[in-house]
């Protein structure tokens, strides 16, 4: 939140004037984000056809001078390559007042009808995407702004795919091992279970276990700027003990209970995120062996929400 601080807070000044933002009670309820590793927060949630109302509250305990009052629908990304001003994708603004003076304590309304609001709200390791009400009390040159944002979620509900095709692939190691395995599909909603099964053709390698992962693959950046960071979402055990030919494993995951997200095919050629099944057998020597296959995950309309 630092690069959006006004600049009487960065200077240690204390604000001429206190903003506090209040959401009408949305339709969707609220969502509990992870804010960091020990830390979480409760957002208002929101779909990407839903309007934002809320309520504007500033107290200025003298007499504050200023240009202008206005709030505003941002959708900002931020990127771990690039610094500076975040990226706006979205954007609207309503004047809540004309340029006067305020002292005490004011109350203003405003509401965002049929904002855009194409994307999903994203947390990364190196890309964030965010929807904010911002609120500014414009000044003077010689004076700084006051400004204060409020954070809310979006959730972007999709069409179920028309194409949603098997996944089968064979790997092995030449004379040593040779397995088949399939997926029920390759793209999966939030809450759907990964079902599929592994064929063992050929077992000359003595294999301890085996599990399946899901890794998260988040790029930002292009071309020799780009970057790529990949984190280990779910990881689960499907056999212990050494197989033998002929055998089948059955895959059963359930996603629901998993911090996973909607696929990010290319965001505003800001960033993107993918998901990959990691088939990763290990043998008695611990040398691992692994095969990824990319899904697409998309979120379903569950005609629920997170409370």
């Amino acid at each position: 939140m630092s690069i959006f601080k006004n600049v009487t807070s960065s200077l240690g000044l204390s604000a001429p004037a206190t903003i506090a933002i209040k959401l009408d009670p949305s339709p969707c309820g609220s969502k509990e984000i992870k804010k960091s590793e020990t830390e979480k927060e409760v957002l208002s949630l929101y779909h990407t056809d839903d309007n934002v109302s809320g309520r504007v509250t500033i107290n200025a305990s003298k007499k504050v001078d200023h240009i202008g009052i206005k709030v505003e629908f941002l959708g900002l990304i931020e990127c771990g390559t690039e610094r500076g001003t975040p990226y706006e994708f979205t954007s609207k603004v309503q004047e809540l007042a004309s340029p006067g003076a305020i002292m005490g304590e004011q109350e203003f309304k405003f509401e965002f009808k049929n904002t855009d609001k194409p994307h999903e709200s994203f947390r990364g390791l190196s890309a964030t995407l965010k929807y904010v009400i911002r609120v500014t009390i414009s000044r003077s040159s010689m004076s700084a702004n006051v400004v204060e944002d409020k954070e809310l979620w979006v959730q972007a509900i999709q069409k179920e795919p028309e194409i949603n095709n098997v996944i089968k692939m064979e790997v092995g190691i030449e004379d040593c091992l040779h397995i088949e395995f399939e997926y029920d599909k390759c793209k999966y909603h939030l809450e759907d279970v990964v079902m599929g099964k592994i064929y063992f053709l050929l077992v000359r390698i003595k294999i301890k276990h085996m599990e399946l992962a899901i890794i998260r693959r988040e790029s930002v950046g292009s071309g020799q700027s780009m970057q790529t960071n990949s984190e280990t979402v779910i990881k689960y055990e499907i056999m212990d003990g050494a197989p033998v030919k002929g055998e089948t494993i059955p895959v059963r995951l359930f996603l629901e209970s998993f911090p996973l997200t909607p696929t990010y095919p290319n965001v505003t050629n800001k960033f993107s995120v993918k998901y990959y099944l990691n088939l990763v057998l290990v043998d008695e020597e611990d040398r691992r062996y692994f095969k990824q296959q990319e899904v697409k995950l998309w979120r379903k309309n569950m005609d629920k929400y997170t409370e």
